[in-house]
């Protein structure tokens, strides 16, 4: 299939043998043409995903209440949950203003991204993800209050810089986007020195969640 491509992949006698493969919407593709009534659950799952980002379209507020929800089941507070969603709100507002104002999508907006947390943070969004021992998940699904708030304050910031000095280009932007997280990084630098630590963390979610369930063993053991 032209979705398929060959690579090398180690085996189990260690050597490395060329493989089919196929990213994400390749694997759905293929399960769309399966024959088999084997394949059909999974047929119908993909549909029913279908006719929920369709309605989303038509309802974005339906999209809302789904990131809600899965936040929920994987064991978000509520008052993390909504320190997300406005940081997601904010996050948005951003890259609608850097797409008006000639930035590509994508690549640019990664280097102007990592422009505000490096200001902010001392470190890139990338050099974070290492910090944080994160590699695929989402870096801010992994952050605590704190974190989560300098990234708004260090992102409404640059909007509202970017307005105000009607930017206009990736040049431009770019400095913004430095100003607006030196103002997260000073704050985070005054907060720093009242309470006597630092503000980033090595903590995520997947170590916290693992620490909770460890908590409710041991209590279980206890009883």
């Amino acid at each position: 299939m032209t979705f398929c491509h060959g690579l090398k992949l180690k085996a189990s006698d260690g050597k490395k043998y060329e493989t089919d493969c196929a990213n994400t919407e390749g694997i759905f593709r293929i399960i769309q043409s399966i024959p088999s009534p084997k394949a059909e659950p999974f047929k119908r799952w993909l549909a029913k995903v279908g006719y929920e980002r369709v309605k989303e379209i038509e309802d974005p507020e339906l999209a809302t209440k789904r990131t809600r929800t899965l936040y929920k089941l994987k064991g978000y507070s509520d008052d993390w949950i909504e320190k997300r969603m406005r940081g997601i709100a904010i996050r948005e507002e951003l890259t609608d203003e850097w797409k008006k104002r000639g930035a590509k999508e994508q690549r640019e907006y990664e280097i102007l991204t990592a422009e505000i947390s490096k200001a902010t943070f001392n470190m890139t969004s990338s050099e974070y993800k290492k910090f944080k021992n994160l590699k695929r998940e989402n870096l801010r699904d992994h952050m605590d209050d704190l974190e989560l708030i300098l990234t708004m304050l260090g992102e409404a910031t640059t909007t509202k810089i970017t307005k105000d000095r009607n930017s206009e280009g990736f040049i431009p932007l770019k400095k913004d986007a430095r100003d607006g997280g030196d103002v997260a990084g000073r704050t985070k630098k005054d907060i720093e020195s009242q309470i006597g630590k630092s503000v980033s963390s090595r903590d995520n979610f997947l170590r916290l969640d693992f620490d909770k369930k460890l908590i409710e063993e041991n209590k279980k053991i206890k009883i």
